[in-house]
C-alpha cells in the first residue's frame, strides 16, 4: 500500500474544474476560522486521512477543501490511498435529488463498510478518521446585518437555497472544527469478533453522537422542538401518578386531569429558538451601547475552564430585570451556550413573554403551595432539562434585592436541582456564582418607594412601555464577576458517602442540610467576587456624614484610605477594585450625577442631595461586606479613646455570627479574628490607631483629629446594623420573656425602626426592612440566645444581660436612650442608665451618625460599663486603662 503523508500538497487535489471554479467564486464571501488553529498537529504522519462531515453538501465540501488547504492538510478531494474511494471525505447524511429533496442517513454499509473492508488482509494498514464540524454564521456580529441573523447556524437541516443565502450573508463567520482523529485499525482490533456490518453501524452511531455533542457545545442543545420536552414531562412516571391522584381527589376524568397537566407544562416550558437568541443578541448590542458605558466580565475564563463535562447552573445575584438579558447576552457573545432561565410568571406578559420564552426563559409561580400537580410537573420539567444537559440559570434570592444586599436564599430551585441529579446522576452538576455590579439602576426609585411602604407595582405591558423613559439616561458601567464554582458531588459525599446507592425516589434526611449548605456557599462566593466601583466608594464615604457632604480634601483622603485598605487586605482573590484614583472617582461621580460640587472660598464641598443619598444607600449596601472587619474595629473607637486589642477581638467573636448571617462573610470565628488582627495592624501602620503596651492596648486620637474622623467614617457603614440588633433585643426585653412571637417581635422592630428613621431623617430605607430583622431573629434562635416555647412565644435567659452591657461599648448613650424610648413594650419606657438585656452582637451605629450627638459625646467621660469591659482585660495584662 502506498501511504500518504499528512504534508502532501493540497495542490494534488483531483477535484473537477467546476469544483475548483466554484471554490474561487465563493472565496471572497468566506472567512474561515479553524478550531484548533493548527489541526495538522493532530494527525500522525504516514497514515491516510479520511474526513467525516455531518451533512452532505456542495458548500460544505468547498469549505472543507479550503480549510484543509489553508492548514496544510491533505485534500479531501483526492483519492483515499489504499481504497477504491475517489474522495477522502464522506458525510453521515445526504440529500436525495438535485435542487430539492429530503435528507436521509446513509447506510452504514456504504462508506464505513468500504473502509473497514479495506483493512482486511493487511494488519499494518490503517486510516485516520477525522470528524469535521462546519458552522456558517454561529454568532453574527453587529455589523453583519439583521437579515443575516435569520440564516445563522442552528439544528434545522436546511435546503440548498437557504444554505446558499447563509454563505452569502454569514460566510465571513465560518467555523471549521477538527476533532481528534480516530484510528480505524484500533477500532477494528478492539471490536474483536464483531461482524463488519454491526461494527459499521456502531461507528456511525458514535460519530452521530459526537457531532451532536460538538453542535450542542457550539450553538446550544437541540431544544427547538418544545413538544418533545412537553411529551417527556407528561409521560414521566411521577407526573402520570400525580395526574391519577388529581383525578381521584377532585373526582374528574383522567383526560381532564391530563389536560390540566398539559396546560401547566405549556405554561412553564421554554420554547428555545436559536434564531431568536441571535436576533436578540443583535438587538441588544445596540441597546447596551445606548444604555451602558461598558460591560466587563472578570474571571470568565476560569469559569469556562471549569465547565466542560458538567451540567452548569448559573446562580447570579439579582439586582435588576436587566440581569437576565445581560448574563445571556454576554455568555452568547463569549461563545458559550445561553442557559435556560427560571423567570417569575409575572414576566409572562403579552408580546414580552413569548420573546423571553424563545430566548430560553421558563416560568414559575411564586408559590407551589396547594397545587400538588403543579409542583410535580415543574419538578419533572427541571429534571428533564438536567437530564438533557441543558445549562440553567436562576436566582436563589427569590426576587430582586430592594436594598442592595444579598437576600436570604430561598432554596426551592436548588432542592429541585439536587433531587433531579440524585435521580439521574449522569453529568456532575457545577454551580457558578456570579456577582453583578451596577453604577446606576433603572429600578432605583421604585425600590425606594417599596421599602418606604408603597405597594409593589405589578408588571404589565403598559407599565413596561411607560418605563421606557428610563432609556434616556446613561447607567455607567456594569461588572459581571464570576465567582469560584461549587461542585455538587463533594457536598453529597460529605453528607452521605453512600448517596449513589440510595433510593433515587426517596427524600434522604440529609438533603435539607446539603441544600442549606449549598445555598450559603453560593451567597458567600457571590460576595467574594464583588466589584468595588467608584460609586460604591463614594457611597461608603459620603453616607457616613450627617449631611452627606465632605470637604474635597477630606473626601480625597477617605477614598485613598479605603482603596489602600482593599489593596493591602483584599477580601478575596476574585474581588475587583476600580483603577481610578481618588480625584478621578470624584470627577466620575459628578459626571454620573451622584454628587454635586459646592464652591467655597475655604475649599469646595462635595455633597449628595437627599434623593440621591437614598439611592446611593443601595450601592453602599452592595459592598458592605468588603469593609465589615474594618468597620467593626473602627466601631469600637466611636465612643472610646482606648481599648485593649483583646476586647476588640472578644467582642468581635460575639458579634460575628450576626454580621456573618447578614453579609454572608466567608470566615469562621477564628478566620474573622485573624482578619481583625490584620485590620488593626493596618490602622496602626496608617496612624489611625496607636498601639502601646507591646501592642496589647489600642488608642485613637481626639475627636478633632483627622485620623479619628477617618475611623468614624469607616465605622458608620455598619452602625445601622448594630442599631437594628439593639432595637430587636430592646423590644424583646421590654415586653418580657414568653410574651412575643417571632412575627410580633419582627413587626414591633419594624415599627420602631420606621419611627426612628423619621425622627432622625435617615437616608437608608433598608434600616426598617423586615427581612433584616427576620434574619437577625433567626440567628438569635440558631445560637439559642432566644427560643420558641410551646405557645409559640420567644423566651430568653440572663445571657441577654451580657449582650446589653457589651452593646454600650459601641452605641452612644443618646442612641440607646432614643431606641428604648420609642420601642413599644409592656414595661413602659426605661431610662438608659437602667437598661438591662441588650445584645453585644447588637451594636449599632446610624443614629449616632448624627454628627452633633457624636461630637458632644466625644468629650464626655467614657461610661462606667465601657471602662469595666476594658479594664478587666487590660489590667489582666498589667496595663492601666485611661478615660477619654
Amino acid at each position: 500500500m502506498q501511504n500518504m503523508s499528512t504534508t502532501d500538497s493540497p495542490a494534488r487535489s483531483r477535484a473537477p474544474w467546476w469544483f475548483n471554479l466554484a471554490g474561487q467564486l465563493l472565496e471572497p464571501w468566506m472567512r474561515i476560522r479553524r478550531d484548533p488553529a493548527e489541526p495538522a498537529a493532530l494527525l500522525k504522519a504516514g497514515i491516510p486521512v479520511c474526513y467525516v462531515i455531518e451533512r452532505d453538501g456542495f458548500s460544505d465540501a468547498l469549505i472543507l477543501e479550503r480549510a484543509c488547504r489553508e492548514a496544510g492538510l491533505p485534500s479531501p478531494m483526492q483519492p483515499l490511498s489504499g481504497t477504491r474511494r475517489k474522495r477522502s471525505v464522506f458525510a453521515l447524511a445526504r440529500r436525495d435529488g438535485w435542487l430539492f429533496g429530503r435528507s436521509r442517513k446513509r447506510s452504514p454499509s456504504e462508506p464505513l463498510g468500504h473502509l473497514v473492508r479495506s483493512l482486511e488482509g493487511d494488519p499494518e494498514r490503517d486510516v485516520q478518521i477525522v470528524p469535521v464540524s462546519i458552522y456558517v454564521g454561529r454568532a453574527p456580529t453587529r455589523e453583519s446585518g439583521w437579515f443575516s441573523v435569520l440564516f445563522s447556524e442552528n439544528w434545522v437541516v436546511v435546503g440548498r437555497f437557504r444554505r446558499m443565502l447563509a454563505l452569502l450573508l454569514n460566510g465571513r463567520d465560518t467555523v471549521v472544527h477538527f476533532s481528534t482523529p480516530v484510528s480505524l485499525r484500533t477500532v477494528v482490533n478492539d471490536a474483536g469478533e464483531i461482524r463488519p456490518e454491526r461494527l459499521t453501524r456502531k461507528i456511525a452511531r458514535v460519530l452521530r453522537t459526537h457531532f451532536r455533542r460538538i453542535r450542542a457545545a457550539v450553538i446550544g442543545p437541540d431544544l427547538s422542538h418544545r413538544r418533545t420536552v412537553v411529551d417527556s414531562v407528561l409521560n414521566a412516571e411521577p407526573v402520570r401518578a400525580a395526574i391519577a391522584a388529581t383525578a381521584a381527589k377532585e373526582n374528574i376524568s383522567q383526560a381532564k386531569a391530563w389536560r390540566r397537566a398539559h396546560d401547566l407544562v405549556m405554561e412553564i416550558a421554554a420554547d428555545y429558538s436559536h434564531p431568536v437568541v441571535r436576533s436578540a443578541s443583535f438587538l441588544l448590542s445596540n441597546f447596551w451601547n445606548k444604555l451602558y458605558d461598558g460591560i466587563a466580565m472578570h474571571h470568565f475564563e476560569k469559569a469556562r475552564a471549569a465547565a466542560p463535562g458538567h451540567e452548569v447552573v448559573y446562580v447570579p445575584c439579582h439586582r435588576s430585570h436587566a440581569d437576565y438579558l445581560l448574563m445571556s447576552y454576554q455568555l452568547h457573545m463569549s461563545g458559550v451556550v445561553v442557559p435556560h432561565i427560571a423567570a417569575g410568571v409575572n414576566l409572562n406578559l403579552p408580546v414580552i413573554g413569548p420573546i423571553l420564552r424563545r430566548g430560553g426563559a421558563f416560568f414559575l409561580r411564586r408559590s407551589f403551595k396547594g397545587n400538588a400537580l403543579y409542583s410535580v410537573v415543574f419538578n419533572e420539567y427541571v429534571a428533564q432539562l438536567i437530564d438533557r444537559g441543558v445549562p440553567m440559570e436562576y436566582f436563589i434570592e427569590g426576587g430582586r434585592s430592594r436594598t442592595g444586599r444579598l437576600l436570604a436564599p430561598r432554596a426551592g430551585m436548588l432542592a429541585m436541582t439536587v433531587r433531579a441529579f440524585l435521580r439521574a446522576p449522569r453529568r456532575p452538576v457545577l454551580f457558578q456564582p456570579v456577582y453583578i455590579g451596577y453604577e446606576k439602576l433603572m429600578e432605583g426609585k421604585s425600590y425606594i418607594g417599596e421599602l418606604s411602604g408603597k405597594p409593589k407595582e405589578k408588571e404589565s405591558l403598559i407599565g413596561l412601555l411607560r418605563g421606557l423613559k428610563v432609556l434616556r439616561q446613561r447607567y455607567g458601567h456594569v461588572a459581571l464577576n464570576f465567582g469560584e464554582p461549587i461542585e455538587l458531588n463533594p457536598l453529597l459525599d460529605a453528607a452521605s458517602p453512600d448517596w449513589r446507592s440510595d433510593d433515587p425516589d426517596a427524600k434522604p434526611e440529609w438533603l435539607g442540610r446539603v441544600v442549606d449548605d449549598l445555598a450559603d456557599k453560593i451567597q458567600i462566593n457571590i460576595n467574594r467576587a464583588a466589584d468595588m466601583n467608584p460609586i460604591n466608594l463614594l457611597a461608603l464615604a459620603l453616607l457616613a456624614t450627617p449631611k452627606h457632604a465632605m470637604a474635597e480634601n477630606d473626601l480625597l483622603s477617605q477614598l485613598e484610605l479605603m482603596k489602600a485598605l482593599l489593596e493591602e487586605l483584599p477580601y478575596s482573590d476574585r474581588m475587583t477594585l476600580t483603577s481610578m484614583d481618588p480625584a478621578g472617582i470624584i470627577a466620575y461621580g459628578e459626571q454620573m450625577g451622584w454628587i454635586r460640587r459646592v464652591r467655597h472660598p475655604l475649599g469646595d464641598v462635595l455633597v449628595t442631595e437627599d434623593e440621591q443619598a437614598v439611592l446611593l444607600s443601595y450601592f453602599r449596601n452592595n459592598v458592605l461586606h468588603l469593609t465589615a472587619t474594618a468597620a467593626w474595629v473602627a466601631s469600637c473607637f466611636l465612643n472610646n479613646r482606648r481599648m485593649s486589642r483583646a476586647s476588640v477581638l472578644r467582642l468581635g467573636r460575639i458579634i460575628y455570627p450576626f454580621i456573618q448571617g447578614e453579609l454572608f462573610l466567608p470566615w469562621d470565628a477564628d478566620g474573622f479574628c485573624a482578619q481583625l488582627q490584620a485590620t488593626i495592624d493596618f490602622f496602626v501602620r496608617r496612624g489611625l490607631l496607636e498601639a502601646t503596651g507591646d501592642g496589647r492596648v489600642l488608642e485613637r486620637g481626639p475627636g478633632q483629629d483627622d485620623a479619628a474622623f477617618q475611623l468614624k467614617i469607616i465605622a458608620r457603614s455598619l452602625i445601622q446594623a448594630f442599631e437594628r440588633y439593639y432595637i430587636t433585643i430592646a423590644a424583646l426585653v421590654k415586653n418580657g420573656p414568653h410574651t412575643l412571637s417571632s412575627a410580633e417581635l419582627e413587626n414591633a422592630c419594624t415599627l420602631t425602626a420606621q419611627r426612628l428613621s423619621m425622627l432622625n431623617e435617615l437616608s437608608a430605607p433598608e434600616f426598617f426592612d423586615k427581612a433584616l430583622f427576620r434574619g437577625f431573629i433567626q440567628k438569635l434562635r440558631e445560637n439559642r440566645i432566644v427560643w420558641t416555647d410551646d405557645a409559640g412565644k420567644l423566651g430568653y435567659d440572663s445571657g441577654l444581660e451580657d449582650m446589653v452591657r457589651d452593646a454600650r461599648v459601641i452605641l452612644a448613650r443618646e442612641v440607646r436612650h432614643s431606641i428604648l424610648k420609642i420601642t413599644p413594650g409592656g414595661d413602659g419606657e426605661k431610662d438608659a442608665s437602667t437598661e438591662k438585656p441588650l445584645p453585644a452582637d447588637a451594636t449599632s451605629e446610624a443614629l449616632h451618625e448624627r454628627h452633633v450627638a457624636a461630637e458632644q459625646h466625644e468629650h464626655a467621660p467614657v461610661e462606667a460599663t465601657v471602662v469595666e469591659t476594658v479594664v478587666v482585660e487590660e489590667t489582666a495584662n498589667g496595663d492601666t486603662p485611661s478615660k477619654d
